[in-house]
């Protein structure tokens, strides 16, 4: 996400800006958040995943969980599940008869899935609470299905670009998050010597932009600074996560006036992405980096993604379910709930992001829920070029894409694959996003068959916007367990996630 109006909206903080990189100002933010508050407790440690027998002794379980739809390694099929500490203590066929202080029967209508893995969200907590916020965010992941998140390091205030930032964020996250969370790290100029403690305090890799990233305090990066960066990371295994647009290309192209929707689009051109994305193609190459192009909206780009992918560059990509289910076309003009950056484009180009993603080009789908206040997003005036670029769908994913996949003639197996198990093997999430033996009991119930209209003002994200507003779409999630417990909206019980060391 970003967007070409970089206004500073104010923070919970009594300072604010790029200063707040600075690590001894935020070791005092630390120190009086303590004060205040009171001793947090610390981040939970990694577990490692570990099969336990399907007749593993010391029943009954804690819960257990049968049902005629129960995903699996082998696809779905009637099942049950028992759960104990948290984890996927054993599989069996439905009438196993597995015993459990709590059995939950699912409906004929409902099937088992694992929790989805987000790994693309912008929570904005500290500094720009007012524009969502853990406890909301997380709620609305929940809501959705979806167990695990991975904290952008923009746009919050300080950025989570040094190890003082990342614990001072940490210490809101461990409030108020009903899914776990773990965070990414930020790569930005002078910010060299931080990749690697920031690494050793266990974020999931590093983000950074190749254009202005539409907050002051996170700044982009050169071509040149991307492949030091690149260099540095490959050292201890990190991976890089590009914002991928070219700066001069958008430099160079019209401005966006106004509220047609038409003028913003030109603002984004496809070749901006495509020649960002060969630079990072380019520096993979000559670094032997990690990298992961986020947001991918130009289906232009594919060829050159599937050629590095078969020269056996580390690469990954992702798309969102804005740009898979929307078009350039039913966009109406002043409608800037669908402004997001890259934009959502044509008809033909939504076809060919599919036609990736059934290939293998395109690896997996996440949210990029990047919310605003409604101010800033200016639905009232229309303009797209001061509106605020971020769709907020967290809660919605699930559904959305369902709904699309399902009209493809698309099984559902390929949408929990797309959604849950390939983010979490890609940044490491090796106990999150398959339900399987050892794994966290993170699950979602899910009725692919109910319809619903959404309704903007019933969702759990801050504001209640979205270009999904009367939308109806199949597929509901009615119920999510987070380490074999239901979500209930009501406490908080979600950990804080460290990449786990090689």
């Amino acid at each position: 996400m970003t967007t070409q109006d970089s206004r500073d909206q104010g923070t919970d903080t009594p300072v604010t800006g790029v200063a707040l990189n600075d690590p001894d100002r935020v070791r005092r933010l630390i120190a009086d958040f303590h004060r205040e508050h009171g001793e947090a407790p610390a981040a939970a440690e990694p577990r490692v995943s570990g099969e336990e027998s399907p007749h593993a002794a010391g029943t009954p379980f804690d819960l257990v969980v049968k049902g005629r739809r129960v995903a699996g390694e082998d696809g779905f099929a009637a099942r049950e599940v028992g759960i104990r500490d948290g984890r996927i203590a054993a599989i069996e066929p439905l009438g196993a008869a597995l015993q459990g202080r709590e059995i939950v029967e699912l409906a004929e209508d409902e099937t088992l899935l694992p929790g989805l893995v987000d790994t693309h969200v912008h929570i904005n907590e500290p500094g720009r609470t007012e524009w969502e916020g853990f406890a909301t965010a997380t709620r609305a992941a929940a809501a959705g299905g979806v167990t695990t998140v991975l904290d952008m390091p923009l746009n919050s205030i300080p950025s989570t670009v040094n190890p003082p930032a990342l614990e001072y964020k940490q210490l809101f996250a461990q409030q108020g998050a009903f899914v776990d969370i773990g965070f990414w790290g930020g790569a930005i100029p002078g910010n060299l010597p931080q990749l690697r403690p920031l690494h050793d305090a266990g974020v999931f890799g590093f983000k950074c932009f190749l254009l202005h990233s539409g907050v002051d305090e996170f700044p982009p990066l050169s071509a040149e600074e991307l492949g030091e960066a690149l260099t540095e990371t490959s050292a201890f295994g990190a991976m890089m996560i590009v914002h991928a647009e070219d700066a001069q290309t958008i430099d160079s192209a019209p401005q966006a006036a106004g509220s047609t929707y038409e003028s913003f689009l030109q603002s984004r051109p496809r070749d901006a992405e495509n020649l960002a994305i060969s630079s990072v193609i380019e520096r993979t190459r000559a670094t032997g980096g990690r990298t992961h192009i986020l947001h991918l909206s130009s289906s232009d780009a594919l060829d050159m993604i599937a050629g590095a992918k078969r020269e056996g560059l580390d690469l990954s990509v992702e798309t969102c379910p804005h740009y898979l289910t929307l078009t350039a076309e039913e966009i109406p003009d002043g409608a800037t709930a669908f402004k997001c950056c890259p934009p959502v484009r044509e008809e033909d180009n939504r076809e060919q992001l599919w036609q990736g993603l059934l290939e293998g080009t395109i690896d997996f789908i996440v949210s990029d829920h990047s919310p605003s206040t409604l101010e800033l997003k200016n639905p009232s005036d229309g303009d797209f070029w001061v509106a605020w670029g971020g769709v907020s769908s967290l809660q919605l994913g699930l559904s959305l894409i369902w709904t699309e996949a399902h009209r493809r003639g698309i099984e559902l197996e390929r949408v929990v694959r797309w959604m849950s198990s390939a983010p979490a093997e890609r940044v490491g999430l090796t106990s999150k996003g398959q339900l399987a033996l050892g794994f966290d009991a993170d699950l979602a119930v899910f009725a692919a068959e109910e319809t619903f209209v959404v309704d903007a003002g019933q969702l759990h994200h801050r504001h209640p916007i979205t270009p999904y507003q009367g939308k109806t779409l199949q597929g509901r999630v009615r119920a999510t367990y987070l380490r074999g417990r239901r979500v209930e909206f009501d406490a908080p019980t979600g950990q804080l996630l460290r990449h786990e060391q090689a």
